[in-house]
């Protein structure tokens, strides 16, 4: 099989990509330039410059290929859609990176009782409608003859397989950390996030490629972790103690923007029930706290 990953030279992308030339497939990835190019051609990936705002570039990636799995940019309508129409009546296969931040809440660092599954309804925050607009004109693609599926992780840690191998959130956190000399956690740090490691989250792919129907939805989760306990696993990674210091959302905002409300202050809490039970997925890395020593060094 031929493979078009969008944001070939990212974490998510890159690691999906990379999972897939070991198990025999070709992939050709969409990266933004020439340097990029050079680094993912070292992979074994076969680069096609250009970037989301090129539908015509986008398109031909799409014909290129047996299927696309999109992971450049969860809330771009536009290349999305662009994919979309290239993809339509072919039968061929489509699958796009979300994220659990949909069901994300303005909590500030205090707990949440509320657990989504696939067919849970929730009101998103304003911040996430789009995102949420778009998984659902993809999922509606699947009658337009694409074989299209959502995958939604929450937080993604581990070290990446690609060019690109570094998580997003924890060394953001770090970095606050090590400048300041204290890990900090937005308010109480009570709040509570779903977590996958990059090489599960990759499996999943793989897996979703493989056997999912088109018009499915996945949100993806190997446990859950209080944004305090991050931090505190954050602090003794980097030899500052076993404490952790509160952090008002006001000052978390002036560091990280809307982050602070809706990452680090907010509550994600999901359930992969629905792709172990249809896909056989099953997470076999190590959890979330037990890397933070060695993702950080």
């Amino acid at each position: 099989m031929r493979v078009f990953v969008t944001g070939a030279s990212g974490y998510i992308g890159g690691t999906v990509a990379a999972r897939l030339i070991a198990r025999g497939d070709g992939v050709l990835g969409l990266v933004r330039s020439r340097e990029k190019a050079d680094a993912v051609t070292a992979l074994g990936f076969e680069p096609l410059i250009g970037t989301l705002a090129d539908p015509d570039i986008l398109a031909e990636g799409a014909r290129r290929a047996d299927a696309v799995i999109h992971t450049a940019n969860s809330d771009d309508p536009w290349s999305a859609e662009a994919l979309l129409a290239a993809l339509e009546g072919t039968g061929k296969s489509f699958v796009q990176t979300s994220g659990s931040s949909i069901v994300a809440d303005r909590a500030a660092g205090e707990p949440s009782q509320l657990v989504f599954h696939e067919d849970t309804i929730f009101d998103p925050l304003p911040e996430r409608m789009l995102r949420v607009a778009i998984d659902q004109r993809v999922l509606r693609a699947a009658h337009r003859g694409v074989r299209s599926i959502v995958l939604r992780p929450g937080l993604v840690y581990g070290r990446g397989a690609g060019v690109h191998r570094d998580s997003i959130q924890l060394p953001k956190l770090a970095g606050v950390a090590r400048r300041d000399g204290v890990a900090r956690h937005v308010g109480r740090g009570l709040n509570r996030w779903a977590h996958v490691h990059i090489d599960d989250l990759a499996e999943l792919f793989l897996l979703a490629l493989d056997r999912a129907p088109g018009g499915s939805l996945f949100y993806v989760e190997s446990g859950e972790t209080a944004w305090r306990d991050i931090a505190r696993a954050v602090g003794r990674a980097l030899g500052l103690g076993d404490a952790a210091e509160p952090w008002p959302i006001a000052a978390a905002v002036k560091e990280w923007g809307a982050a602070a409300w809706t990452s680090f202050g907010s509550n994600s809490r999901v359930r992969a029930d629905k792709a172990r039970a249809m896909l056989g997925w099953e997470a076999k890395a190590p959890g979330l706290l037990e890397t933070i020593p060695t993702t950080l060094s």
